[in-house]
């Protein structure tokens, strides 16, 4: 395996990597006439004529580009109702989600099953667009796929294992069982059980690279491996694997089966599958690797399960399923059969081998199907639309604004300070994007008639900061907002009712649980958790704001000195967290001691 530096890489087609994306979200629908593009949000969406039952639950999925045919090629009949696309290698933002939830799929869809892969801007920014959707009263069910062992679980730590190719096969089977007319819980309950029991792991002969960039970054690219060298673990993004070695393709092989399947790496060993089992093996391209070299490999895997692990699969599926651009690399991924308790014609290999119309997965559409005249759908400008919400809890709007206004000149006024920790353990950006989240509240509260209706208001609130702050900390405090208007809207009455302390802190008690379904982060990992936790924890035992704020207060001081868990700073070396504390701990507690002051 003698790597050659030809600078072929930096070679593309497009030199403007938006445009390039643009067009080929559009080719998806010109190589199967039942797609609509709506090309605002980069979503690729059934045309409404082509749902025979559109009552039956929508599935979709999404990430960022690059990753072709993964995931907009497998949206057709018995696959995806519907995928999201961001920029190369870049998750969809909130929005983008939210748009496919509320517009692109059919009104009469009994519930919606959202499969995403568990890499943390795709898992919060979808997390954020299913809460606001589930504020609205709608039943969404999420699947995150971490399949890959490359990463093992001591490395892996709380983020856990990175989604790869398997994502294809839990969208397959999820996909057949809804358009079997399985319900939400049951599409969700198998597509977990498929990830439960799938395994994956790649390698390639060198990182990616990206169109636009610049040739110096391809050689570089070219040259990080050196000659002879494959990297074993590498993720899609150009992520480093778990180690680098000279070797052969039966040697390699060797070493990606062994962290597959060899029960005795307990770092790895995330399936128990034994000789015999029923399973079946996917080997995806990365996007650069010849069909030529992807067939001799399947030889070699094949040969490799049957000669050390007495594995025979059931299915064999090979080509390119979920891509990484141009890289020279392939992924294997096992998957074990495992019993769906759903009856006959509902087992994952019948679903597996159901129909599917998506030109992402083989033999998929039918002729019938280009012979259909589809009519035309004049496009619709949905700039500028919201959704109102509106409820019977009441609050003071004049203390609404005192106490928020309290809190966030409070907020405003220690940017500055909280600039100067970010930039010793951050990318100093913290600061400025509270204070934009906080003048963006400012002037909703200055210009906006604020009115008595606590949903309206906190949802208006919860926009605000979902389109003003950027990064994983707005990301979670936009979910944080989402949620607790979800959990207020669940005390409404019939009748006007005062919002009382009682029903804030409960409120906020449940959002907190469900801002941990899309963060591992927890008091102690040196994030702005240090701060919010016991906040709402005080509030919840005692219903006094300003011992909760003090409590806040105190849980941001503490990150000073303590090492961060998650994050950017945790890429970021030097002594620097042992002199300031978390500055997203330290900007939320100087707003909740501001509210509480004007209490």
């Amino acid at each position: 395996m003698q790597l050659s530096i030809t600078m072929a890489t930096a070679k593309h087609y497009f030199d403007d990597p938006n445009k390039a994306v643009l067009l080929g979200l559009r080719g998806v629908t010109l190589t199967n006439p039942s797609l609509l593009f709506d090309e605002k949000n980069k979503i690729i969406y059934r045309h409404p004529s082509s749902i025979a039952s559109p009552k039956n639950v929508s599935v979709i999925c999404g990430g960022g580009s690059g990753h072709e045919p993964g995931f907009s090629a497998f949206v057709g009949q018995g696959a995806l109702t519907a995928c999201v696309a961001g920029t190369i290698f870049a998750s969809p933002s909130a929005q983008q989600v939210q748009a496919c939830l509320s517009q692109r799929l059919p009104a009469e869809t009994e519930g919606v099953v959202v499969v995403v892969t568990n890499y943390t801007g795709d898992v919060l920014n979808f997390g954020m667009g299913i809460e606001k959707a589930r504020a609205m009263g709608k039943k969404i069910e999420m699947v995150v796929v971490a399949d890959d062992v490359g990463v093992g679980r001591a490395k892996g730590g709380k983020v856990g294992r990175r989604g790869l190719s398997g994502t294809a096969l839990v969208v397959k089977v999820c996909g057949a069982l809804a358009e079997a007319g399985a319900s939400a819980n049951d599409c969700a309950k198998v597509g977990r059980l498929v990830v439960d029991n799938l395994v994956s792991v790649g390698a390639s002969l060198s990182r990616v690279h990206v169109p636009g960039k610049s040739l110096e970054e391809a050689k570089y690219e070219e040259e990080r491996l050196g000659p002879g060298l494959v990297e074993i673990g590498m993720g899609i993004h150009n992520e480093p694997g778990c180690e680098k070695v000279k070797t052969d393709l039966p040697g390699l092989v060797k070493i990606m089966l062994a962290q597959l399947l060899d029960q005795n790496d307990k770092d790895r060993a995330y399936v128990k599958i034994e000789k015999g089992d029923d399973t079946v093996l996917l080997i995806n391209n990365f996007g650069g690797t010849s069909n030529l070299e992807l067939s001799g490999a399947v030889t070699e895997i094949v040969n490799q399960l049957d000669r050390y692990y007495g594995l025979h699969p059931r299915r064999i599926i090979s080509g390119t399923f979920f891509g990484s651009l141009n890289g020279p690399g392939f992924i294997i991924s096992v998957l074990k059969l495992a019993d769906t308790g759903l009856g006959s014609g509902k087992s994952i290999l019948e679903l597996l081998d159901a129909p599917a119309e998506a030109t992402g997965w083989s033999a998929s559409v039918r002729p019938e199907t280009w012979e259909k005249k589809y009519g035309q759908i004049e496009p619709t400008d949905e700039e500028g639309r919201n959704d109102q919400v509106s409820s019977n809890l009441k609050l003071d709007p004049s203390m609404l604004k005192s106490s928020l206004r309290s809190g966030l000149d409070k907020l405003i006024s220690c940017e500055a300070e909280v600039t100067r920790y970010d930039s010793i353990v951050g990318d100093g950006d913290c600061g400025v994007g509270l204070k934009r989240g906080a003048e963006g509240i400012i002037r909703y509260l200055e210009e906006d008639d604020v009115t008595a209706d606590a949903l309206s208001s906190l949802s208006a609130i919860a926009n605000i900061v979902e389109s003003t702050m950027d990064g994983t900390s707005g990301a979670l405090y936009a979910i944080f907002l989402n949620a607790l208007a979800a959990n207020i809207r669940k005390q409404d009455s019939a009748n006007p009712t005062d919002l009382t302390p009682s029903m804030w802190a409960h409120a906020l008690g449940e959002s907190l649980q469900a801002l941990g379904v899309y963060t591992p982060a927890l008091p102690g990992d040196r994030t702005l958790m240090d701060a919010l936790v016991p906040f709402v924890e005080t509030l919840e035992a005692t219903g006094n704001t300003k011992q909760a704020a003090e409590a806040a207060k105190r849980g941001a001081d503490n990150t000073k000195g303590m090492k961060a868990s998650l994050g950017r700073s945790v890429y970021v070396g030097g002594e620097g967290h042992k002199e300031v504390p978390d500055p997203g701990a330290y900007g939320l507690s100087q707003f909740l001691m501001g509210l509480a002051e004007a209490l």
